[in-house]
């Protein structure tokens, strides 16, 4: 039986793959969090893993705190870049096989269609440093890895887009959304099942890939759809992000492209507003 080391356990995408657990009788699961797999500890992260042995590393654990970065860098750097490298590392030497996750916030948002995993990076905030840093870490230490990229995701679990759109459209009568930065929602149970799938196909394929759901919408469109199939009467009207200035600059434009992540796991991406009412329903 395989021993699958899940990281970053209690945040969305670890709690999406706690619920599919069960279906994969053949894995031995061990969730861990930063209670007991702290990522800004070195020295712990090895004894763990000593420990634990595990066959495959889930790494779901990060610092995603994005506007909170710019001014936290230090602690940013080492969850996102600095842990990686010594999770990698671990892993090739015990020949573990490890799945990382990354983000679309290593783009500059400039691209006039969906970016591809040869696409040259260039992240245009602290947390997109971080996050590339950490891609290159992983493939320098452990060159057997997988990195899946993502972006916008949300699940019933934890703080998201989805479920702060809700709340305030039950607070309020009207609502301002950006209108003007446009990517493709992920749902974490999606992407959960997309890694079980890598997880238990006959190849292992290293390398980057990207995966969200099927969709090029901006925000304002996609708090359009929560209030349409959550059946709210608040009004969304829709601002340029110039509009509403964060510390940390968003890519305008982070549409990632799915070709290669079908082409060599036969993975079918949902689209996005199919998976937005499956998790609206789940909520209720």
């Amino acid at each position: 039986m395989k021993k699958i080391l899940v990281t970053g356990a209690n945040g969305q995408l670890g709690s999406e793959i706690k619920m599919l657990a069960p279906n994969y009788p053949n894995f031995d699961f061990i969730f861990t969090d930063i209670e007991d797999f702290p990522l800004d500890q070195s020295e712990v992260i090895v004894a763990n893993f000593k420990t634990i042995q595990p066959d495959i590393v889930i790494n779901c654990a990060a610092y995603t705190a994005v506007d909170k970065a710019e001014s936290d860098s230090i602690v940013a750097d080492s969850i996102n870049h600095l842990a990686i490298s010594t999770l990698a590392s671990l892993c090739a030497h015990s020949g573990a096989k490890l799945v990382h996750i990354s983000t679309d916030y290593v783009f500059d948002g400039t691209s006039p269609i969906g970016y591809t995993e040869s696409d040259l990076p260039n992240p245009k905030s602290v947390y997109g440093v971080t996050k590339l840093a950490g891609e290159t870490a992983c493939v320098k230490n452990c060159p057997e890895s997988i990195i899946i990229r993502t972006a916008w995701v949300y699940s019933e679990f934890g703080n998201n887009f989805v479920k702060t759109m809700l709340r305030l459209m039950s607070e309020r009568e009207s609502l301002s959304v950006v209108n003007d930065q446009v990517g493709s929602p992920t749902y974490a149970a999606d992407l959960a099942q997309v890694i079980l799938t890598i997880l238990t196909a006959t190849k292992w394929e290293a390398g980057i890939f990207h995966y969200s759901n099927l969709g090029e919408i901006s925000w304002f469109d996609f708090a359009q759809d929560i209030k349409e199939i959550a059946q709210k009467t608040c009004e969304i009207k829709g601002i340029p992000a110039s509009s509403y200035p964060t510390p940390a600059e968003r890519p305008a434009y982070s549409l990632l492209d799915k070709s290669k992540i079908i082409a060599v796991y036969g993975i079918v991406p949902m689209d996005y507003k199919i998976s937005l009412k499956k998790m609206i329903e789940r909520l209720k």
